[in-house]
């Protein structure tokens, strides 16, 4: 096998040879006028070996997940043999390209011939079965998305090996292609997913230069959702009843579709979507390891909200695609963050089962109903068969992908890294020299990292390095020798003659910060790496699977984990102890992973679980105060257990209730806002509920959204409300410990039903609804009302436009103090001109 693999290899760098000869001098093969000069490549598939800990994570996918994949799902709609993705019957859509996706990756980068038996089964009968027209797979599957996964499959087969059958395959289905686009355009998942179709294109463009390919690119981007228009303007839940613009994965998706689209347009504007994309998804949506949540639409800021699986590694690839072509710093620092935290969070240590969502705060792992927009009653039950079918397929790239971008070539004819790990590469540079990189590091565990440079003759050639933002006083050493220069958040280029037995040495100082997450509560960091709460994890066996050694696991605490830290919020390192032990094989255990923070902490006894008992209540509004006892606390990586708290309330005295809020939405951003069931959006001077459409999680109805950290006592607080549906929407006061629920909430509800001509006064408690008062009223739909709530005390009147006697008057006294925000039971309502003062 070996042998075969180096003929491969050998005709493989002919290939390129033969790419390249319009461009003098290139080893690789780069962007071809008219796209964008300066993009990087990535390495041929394999030229990139993983070594230390992450030939570990490699390796138990191999012997876990991906190694038994076809096993656990042997059907023919998923992997067995009638796939019609094998010539079979079955309907398997996106799982087998998605599964062959990450094997083909797996497989050449451990250079496992078990693996890739496996994957050529599905490769050669992809090949060898190209219809006449130049379409390809099953005859009767009429979609385009499920072609795009398994052509970036054939992508990396035809970069391990060089088959020459790839290049004329992937030419004849595009000039198919272009020719049915018009009777045939995209919708749905291609046309949310357009950017991996792009990508692509242009991929094959570079090696045959045909122009047909250039205006197929066109083509697939004025089918597409204007993701360009999306990402710069906040757009996510402006298309109605259309999901995909909201779909995490589908976002994860696109966010590759501004970079991959600026290597055609050259000008700032989809640079700038990229920026402005990111921007107002962390701004809305971000969760403390820097991706986005999704449950499965884009769900917020709430520490108990999710991310699904299939929506990290689909990130991981878009940042790794976004790195090569924008080159800016940031991005390789968030594809570090995510891969090192949240990817190894969604799986078990042995990597045999995952999580279809994993949160912030994820105190247990149980079947059941969450609430969640899609609400899988496995979403969080550590399986490997857990919530929907598209993640057990699509995780097996998280990995693998990862160390095949780690490192990119330049058009300088020189390298540069992407994401630091351990890994060993051999690659081309100067004029075609071989070189072998040997990167020993125990990053990001540790905070040294060596590069051994070891060209086969000395050679010069540019070498760019990627310091990061976090890190304030970087060291970067050639022999010994220090380099001037270097900046934090920017590339480092070392420019000179190498030769044997070079050596860089960097030197990434780590220091604790803490991030801001939702209701000013925080996040602990160092490096790249996120800290969260160590909980004792009792595991218990739901389910034993006919394979063997595959379970389905409930994951339980077994210690305390409703803590408050005792924290300097301006100088956090001063109470932070930095434990180090030595590296184990698998630093993703939580028991030997290697560096772990010591602090002290209180208990909260107030922060419970919430009222579905599938996870905590939302974050206590920090500063929060605690009777407790002062005790210490440990924090370890939160990828190292399934079960942790990562986004901690501080310890201190309570702010003040809030004396006045305005709010008339004239910025698209949800920052301070928290969503809870459902979606929202800011549009035209008002928030919006959003279209449930495709959900069906008991959180949508009643869906709420609370204006983070205001707290009223008395209050006068008034708005502009519009029904645009059936159903009834209105304003929130005095609320505490919402959740996810029509009813999950402690507080006072004033609904405008324009359908029933009804205003209603109610209070709900422990999700126990109870109505006070109704006013009969005309209410159109799609017309703004002014509406006024007046609490003193026990004494609650409601007024409507300018009435001067209120239209509602009661006393109640069960809620006195707490939040406000908005509301809508099966409605699509518009809110705005909010405005709030205590009294």
């Amino acid at each position: 096998m070996h042998t075969r693999f180096s003929f491969f290899l050998s005709l493989f760098m002919i290939c390129f040879a033969v790419d390249a000869a319009a461009q003098p001098n290139a080893a690789y093969v780069f962007n071809r006028a008219p796209l964008a000069s300066g993009s990087y490549v990535q390495l041929p598939l394999g030229s990139i070996k993983a070594k230390g800990w992450l030939l570990k994570q490699l390796e138990l996918q191999r012997d876990g997940a991906t190694g038994h994949a076809e096993e656990l799902y042997p059907e023919a709609d998923n992997l067995g043999s009638g796939s019609d993705w094998l010539g079979g019957k079955g309907s398997g859509w996106e799982r087998a390209p998605y599964y062959v996706k990450g094997l083909v990756a797996l497989a050449y980068t451990l250079d496992d011939a078990a693996l890739k038996t496996k994957a050529l089964k599905w490769i050669n009968w992809t090949l060898d079965n190209q219809q006449a027209d130049g379409c390809f797979g099953h005859a009767k599957m009429n979609d385009w998305w499920p072609r795009m996964p398994m052509m970036y499959a054939i992508q990396s087969y035809y970069e391990a090996t060089g088959d020459q059958k790839v290049i004329p395959f992937f030419t004849r289905y595009f000039k198919y292609q272009l020719a049915n686009l018009d009777q045939k355009p995209l919708f749905e998942w291609s046309k949310s997913r357009t950017a991996d179709n792009i990508e692509l294109v242009l991929w094959l463009y570079n090696r045959t230069g045909d122009s047909f390919l250039i205006t197929l690119a066109e083509k697939l981007k004025s089918q597409a959702y204007p993701w360009g228009a999306i990402f710069t303007n906040n757009q996510f839940y402006h298309f109605g009843d259309d999901f995909h613009t909201k779909h995490s994965v589908s976002v994860g998706q696109a966010l590759k579709f501004p970079a991959v689209y600026a290597q055609l347009d050259q000008g700032p504007t989809y640079r700038n979507a990229w920026f402005k994309g990111i921007e107002h998804l962390i701004s809305d949506h971000g969760q403390s390891t820097g991706i986005a949540s999704g449950s499965e639409f884009l769900s917020g800021r709430s520490s108990f909200q999710g991310t699904e699986t299939c929506t990290v590694v689909e990130w991981m690839q878009s940042l790794e695609t976004a790195s090569r072509i924008i080159q800016d710093v940031s991005i390789g620092d968030r594809l570090e963050k995510i891969a090192f935290n949240t990817l190894p969070a969604q799986f078990s240590r042995d990597i045999k089962s995952h999580l279809y969502y994993t949160q912030p705060n994820q105190i247990q792992c149980k079947h059941g109903h969450s609430g969640f927009d899609e609400d899988y009653e496995g979403g969080v039950l550590l399986s490997p068969y857990s919530g929907m079918g598209c993640c057990r397929y699509n995780m097996h790239m998280g990995w693998p992908y990862f160390v095949k971008n780690s490192w990119a070539a330049t058009p300088d004819k020189g390298l540069a890294v992407m994401a630091y790990a351990p890994v060993e590469l051999t690659a081309l540079v100067g004029d075609g020299v071989q070189v072998k990189l040997d990167v020993l590091t125990n990053y990001p565990f540790e905070e040294e990292i060596k590069i051994k440079v070891n060209p086969a003759k000395a050679t010069p050639f540019p070498l760019s390095l990627r310091i990061p933002a976090w890190c304030k006083k970087p060291v970067v050493k050639v022999n010994g020798q220090l380099q001037a220069g270097v900046k934090t958040a920017a590339f480092f280029k070392i420019s000179r003659l190498w030769k044997a037995d070079d050596e860089v040495q960097l030197s990434f100082p780590m220091e604790i910060a803490v991030s801001e997450q939702v209701n000013n509560s925080v996040t602990v960091e160092r490096g790249p790496m996120v800290y969260g709460l160590q909980i004792a994890a009792k595991y218990t066996i739901r389910k034993e699977h006919p394979v063997r050694g595959f379970f389905d696991y409930e994951v339980y605490p077994a210690s305390p984990w409703n803590y408050g830290l005792v924290l300097d919020r301006k100088d956090p390192a001063k109470g932070i102890q930095i434990v180090k032990t030595s590296m184990p094989e698998n630093p993703f255990e939580q028991a030997v992973t290697p560096v772990k923070l010591k602090l002290k902490a209180k208990k909260i006894p107030s922060w419970t679980l919430a009222y579905n008992q599938m996870h905590a209540f939302e974050v206590p509004d920090s500063p929060v105060s605690s009777e407790e006892p002062v005790e210490e606390v440990t924090l370890s990586p939160f990828g190292s257990e399934n079960i942790r708290v990562s986004n901690f309330p501080v310890i201190g005295t309570p702010a003040a209730l809030s004396k006045t809020f305005v709010e008339d939405f004239s910025k698209s951003t949800m920052h301070s806002w928290i969503n809870y069931g459902g979606g929202w959006f800011i549009k035209d001077g008002a928030i919006h509920a959003a279209s449930n459409k495709g959900s069906w999680g008991y959180g949508i109805h009643g869906m709420k959204a609370i204006a983070a950290g205001k707290r009223f006592g008395d209050l006068d607080y008034e708005a502009t409300v519009r029904i645009d549906s059936k159903g009834n929407g209105g304003l929130l006061f005095r609320v505490t410990d919402q959740a996810l629920g029509a009813d999950a909430y402690k507080g006072y509800y004033l609904g405008l039903d324009a359908e029933k001509g009804m205003i209603q006064l109610g209070k709900s408690s422990g999700s126990k609804w109870e109505v006070l008062a109704s006013h009969t009223q005309k209410l159109d739909m799609g017309k703004a009302y002014k509406v006024r709530i007046l609490a003193k005390g026990a004494s609650i009147n409601v007024y409507f436009e300018n009435s001067t006697n209120p239209v509602i008057a009661v006393k109640d006294n069960s809620h006195s103090v707490g939040t406000i925000g908005v509301r809508a039971y099966d409605c699509l309502v518009s809110i705005g001109s909010i405005k709030a003062k205590g009294i």
